[in-house]
């Protein structure tokens, strides 16, 4: 049972290799991606189904006995992330198919997209330090290649400002590594947190903490260190800013999670202190950023740093239910916010502007997919019974009984406001009449979709936007396995014992 640890990271890479060998086939390419879509969706849920029937998986690759070789590992945290990766993953290739133009898809757009998914899996599996590091670096190399694939100045302008800051960030990692390294004498996740609490150097243990604070906070956006994400997000196509904006902050937050919970629970109360403030400033700083935007794509990408800014107090509070409140978060948001990214391109095509001062009359010609923007919209603002409520009102809740009032009343302003601009969404670009009409006349390139092309649009969109109401509705039963989840974070014992086999 064991082995199938690998197969999220083994389908990706397979799928990729098999699209290259046929480079010169657009339409081969997209039937491997999406054959491999779906059976990476089929995995990662056998996974999760393993994983909480069965308890915690760990692999040691080529048989070399942890903490000697690599490892990989998955809990619950892990495989839950794992589960949300492939669900994206696939709707993304689905909707890509009536987005990505063929110019870029000859130039290996599918294969980049299966290598993203490879390195944003192997991220939530990796059991080592070292490897989380190389797993960023396939994120980043297929990234920023996605990010500049077309080559035109805006996404050229947005993916230096991106590569650029994460190379640094990726650098900081690299020599926070060498630095625990030295002091422990592995990177062994499992055995980082039966070693990190007798290390002498406790000063030194706790700098490297810190720097893996910064290097994780940059790849979340974590203030003050998001200042890229909304310069670069919105410069690529549709379905890129879409995987972006859902699942590459999140692996940031995943590994804040796991090395303040797992590897250094020892450094939680002066990293907590921390977090806590940078949770309150990334709440505030993004959704005012959101507030002053006309530019929709720009709006819903400072959107991502305010949310990111409710998952890191779930972590910052420290405590089962917080804990809990934001691994459903991070599930939430990876749904809603990938599902505004699309509807944000649906929109487009028929205002044929990314400009809401310009759109409008969505709602008067297509009131259903007006509708289908109201559900993640109302659900990143928190409005019931969608996921969102829940994810919000247990995380407040958590504030409220740790005593931290001021960033919970905050946590709550913030709310109203995240309202407020996705309501600013649904005035200018679907309620108002559309403005001189006359000027745009023959631009609505929805309408010229043909059947199937409407289909990938739509689906992906119409089932995101399911999970985020039956999320809402069947609130409890998903929420005990994120509190079963914080449970097993929370006790990293289980972790070592599962990955090592000893009780040491």
């Amino acid at each position: 049972m064991n082995q199938i640890v690998i197969i999220p990271i083994l389908l990706p890479l397979a799928s990729a290799v098999a699209m290259l060998l046929f480079s010169r086939s657009v339409t081969i390419q997209r039937i491997i991606s999406l054959s491999s879509s779906c059976l990476l969706l089929a995995a990662a849920g056998w996974l999760l189904a393993a994983v909480i029937s069965g308890g915690m998986l760990s692999l040691q690759a080529g048989g070399w006995a942890a903490p000697f070789g690599i490892t990989l590992a998955a809990d619950l945290l892990s495989a839950v992330m794992v589960a949300a990766s492939a669900l994206i993953g696939f709707a993304t290739v689905i909707y890509s198919f009536a987005v990505i133009d063929p110019e870029r898809e000859r130039f290996f757009y599918h294969p980049l997209l299966q290598l993203l998914l490879m390195g944003i899996n192997g991220a939530f599996l990796t059991g080592d330090v070292f490897n989380l590091y190389v797993w960023f670096e396939v994120m980043l190399i297929s990234s920023f290649v996605l990010l500049v694939l077309g080559g035109t100045p805006v996404q050229l302008e947005g993916a230096i400002k991106y590569v650029t800051i994460n190379l640094l960030s990726s650098s900081v990692f690299l020599a926070a590594a060498g630095i625990l390294y030295g002091i422990a004498g592995t990177l062994n996740m499992a055995d980082l947190a039966r070693i990190a609490p007798r290390i002498e150097q406790k000063e030194l243990l706790s700098v490297v903490s810190v720097l893996f604070m910064i290097t994780f906070g940059v790849k979340a956006a974590v203030f003050p260190l998001f200042f890229w994400l909304p310069a670069s997000y919105h410069t690529p196509p549709v379905p890129v800013s879409a995987i972006f904006a859902g699942l590459l902050t999140k692996v940031g937050v995943y590994a804040l999670i796991r090395f303040f919970t797992t590897v250094f629970p020892h450094e939680s109360i002066f990293i907590n202190d921390v977090l806590l403030v940078a949770s309150a400033l990334t709440m505030l700083t993004g959704v005012l950023g959101a507030v002053a935007q006309y530019d929709v794509r720009k709006l819903l990408s400072f959107h991502i740093v305010s949310q990111i800014g409710y998952m890191i107090f779930g972590l910052a509070l420290h405590s089962p239910l917080a804990l809990a409140g934001a691994l459903f978060y991070i599930v939430h948001n990876i749904i809603a916010k990938t599902n505004l990214f699309y509807i944000s391109g649906i929109v487009e095509r028929i205002s044929g502007t990314w400009d809401l001062k310009r759109a409008g009359g969505v709602y008067a010609r297509y009131p259903f997919i007006s509708m289908l923007f109201l559900v993640p919209a109302l659900g990143l603002a928190g409005i019931p019974p969608l996921s969102g409520f829940w994810a919000k009102f247990v995380i407040i809740r958590a504030g409220f009984e740790a005593g931290e009032y001021a960033v919970t009343g905050i946590a709550l302003f913030v709310s109203l406001l995240t309202l407020f601009s996705m309501m600013k969404i649904w005035n200018e670009a679907f309620w108002k009449e559309r403005p001189h009409q006359q000027e745009y006349e023959g631009i609505n390139r929805y309408v010229s979709m043909g059947i199937a092309g409407k289909a990938m649009l739509l689906s992906p969109v119409v089932m995101l936007g399911l999970l985020t109401i039956l999320f809402g509705i069947f609130f409890e039963p998903v929420f005990r396995i994120a509190e079963s989840a914080s449970l097993q974070l929370l006790d990293p014992l289980l972790y070592s014992t599962a990955v090592l086999g000893r009780k040491e």
